[in-house]
């Protein structure tokens, strides 16, 4: 009972999290912005403190942007019709976001400056190195092409429902890294089974239609081979 509890919360929080998405454009803005950023910072090699930084100063602009749409929504559902104090109430939130959007510019060219310029060929050189900088960049881009692919078609959350299938995305993108830096053909067949058994999973439990989950594993495959023709 209480596992299923937390599963339930889970999921809530995360139709939360996707609603905001949805329905605001600025989140939207913030949310790509944030996976420029990191992305960004991972190419240039940044250091684990200041990658940390980096995420704190995002987390902040998003959390501050997804309390001024709950303030929003409380204030029109007390008070429909206009009003100078509500007004104001809205104004207020929204402008907890400015300076928590501005702390992260700070923050962003206070890091930033400390790292660039930076030699483009010296950056490629660390990346294709590093087969997890690889890994990570490939998987930040699947979760984040879902979640907009969601977006589009108005459907599901990360975690529940969609087009396309986040699990089938994650666990093709998964294999096809597995793919590229194994030669070991048992590792690559045993890694295949476990994503499409993780992709039957989703339509068995009629979470997803089987297209949902095709579109998903190809959308895991193909950005997941074009980060490692591109980098590696």
């Amino acid at each position: 009972m209480h596992e299923r509890r937390f599963v339930e919360s889970f999921n809530a929080a995360v139709e939360g999290f996707a609603y905001v998405l949805k329905t605001e454009r600025n989140m939207r803005i913030h949310f790509l912005a944030a996976l420029f950023i990191v992305l960004l910072a991972i190419y240039l090699n940044f250091s684990l403190a200041d990658v940390v930084i980096l995420c704190m100063a995002i987390t902040f602009v998003l959390m501050t942007e997804m309390i001024n749409t709950t303030i929003e929504l409380i204030v029109d559902v007390i008070k429909p019709e206009y009003h100078p104090v509500a007004r104001i109430i809205k104004d207020v939130s929204a402008g907890a976001v400015l300076i928590s959007a501005i702390n992260a510019v700070i923050v962003g060219y206070t890091v930033f400056s400390r790292h660039l310029p930076f030699p483009v060929e010296v950056g490629i050189t660390r990346i294709t190195q590093s087969p997890w900088h690889i890994t990570f960049i490939s998987i930040i881009l699947v979760f984040g092409a879902t979640i907009i692919g969601k977006l589009i078609f108005h459907k599901g959350t990360p975690l529940r429902g969609g087009m396309p299938s986040g699990h089938a995305a994650v666990a093709f993108s998964i294999w096809t890294i597995i793919t590229f830096m194994t030669d070991n053909s048992i590792v690559v067949i045993l890694s295949f089974v476990l994503a499409f058994l993780i992709a039957r999973h989703r339509v068995k439990d009629a979470v997803h239609t089987v297209w949902e989950v095709i579109a998903g594993g190809i959308l895991g495959i193909l950005l997941t081979t074009l980060v490692f023709q591109l980098l590696r």
